[in-house]
């Protein structure tokens, strides 16, 4: 099978394009920075057409994880560059499909599990999902939202009739490893950091990267299925509990607790936002489970002592 991934120097990236080399895949990495890929890469903007794009005709699959990365404060360039490699690069992957001779037979285009309202229950699955914020919401969570519907547009703007589209909002996808969440998470957690955030009592939605690439891989080879799907494991857990399971796995005993307002200092001075932290993201993956998917690592405390031994 051929693979396009766009965006795939990442740690998602990584994942997935080990995980497709290894069975035998041909998978081609489509990047602004292609010398920090591994595999057969093309460079591109993100932007206009190219050479690039010859590498769409015949291919089975195009994944796209293409974006600037959100950590970072959502100053006004920041903020333009978060939603312009976003959404430019979805709509000129939507123009080379459709200039395929031979297009690819599905289109999996990342979006975001932060799309959700911020709540506590009920779970947000994609038919009950309330897609936007409340009165009171950060302008920071309101950007974000902002962003991820502007994402979805491109990708359903495109016309691709021999294509499906499956957009994926994605929870944290955990995978060991320095480069990703869980690494930065383990870290703060063997330096006695990784307590309760805020009051605890938001819903961290997450999914380990071995059930993340086996999503894809179900979803691609279901033709039945398109549209908005949710990849998170269908367990969420609320703060305090993520993050007790989390030092548990680690062996650590103490996690020193962080108020809101600390965190938003500490946000400040690393440069980036508190969102990943306080916002109650309760997800579930009703399309996945209803279409007989069945993860290897559903619940976290499993889940984060499997990706704590890998990590070792």
């Amino acid at each position: 099978m051929k693979i396009v991934l766009a965006g795939g120097t990442g740690a998602i990236g990584e994942l997935l394009a080990r995980a497709w080399h290894a069975r035998g895949d041909e998978v081609v990495v489509i990047s602004r920075t292609p010398h920090l890929a591994r595999w057969g890469t093309q460079a591109w903007n993100g932007s206009t057409l190219g050479l690039w794009a010859d590498a769409f005709d015949g291919a089975d699959v195009v994944v796209n994880l293409a974006g600037r990365s959100v950590n970072c404060r959502y100053n006004a360039a920041n903020r333009a560059a978060i939603m312009s490699s976003r959404v430019d690069s979805t709509r000129v992957l939507g123009e080379a499909i459709a200039r395929a001779a031979k297009p690819p037979r599905v289109w999996l285009q990342s979006s975001t599990a932060t799309i959700y309202e911020h709540r506590y229950e009920p779970a947000n699955d994609e038919a009950t999902g309330i897609v936007g914020v409340g009165e009171n919401a950060p302008d920071a969570w309101r950007f974000s939202i902002e962003v991820a519907k502007a994402w979805e547009a491109a990708c359903e703007a495109a016309t691709t009739p021999q294509t499906r589209k499956v957009l994926l909002r994605s929870a944290m996808v955990m995978s060991p490893g320095a480069d990703g969440i869980f690494g930065t998470l383990l870290k703060l957690a063997k330096c006695g950091l990784a307590g309760t955030a805020g009051d605890g009592k938001q819903y961290v939605s997450w999914i380990h990267g071995t059930d993340f690439t086996n999503a894809l891989d179900f979803l691609i080879a279901r033709d039945d299925v398109a549209g908005v799907v949710n990849l998170a494991s269908p367990n969420p857990l609320p703060n305090a509990e993520f993050m007790a399971d989390l030092r548990r796995a680690a062996n650590v005993r103490i996690g020193l607790p962080a108020t809101a307002w600390m965190l938003e200092a500490g946000a400040l001075l690393m440069g980036t936002e508190t969102e990943l932290l306080l916002k109650s993201r309760r997800v579930v993956p009703a399309r996945l489970l209803e279409a007989g998917f069945t993860f290897v690592h559903p619940d976290w405390p499993e889940a984060a002592a499997d990706l704590c031994q890998a990590s070792v």
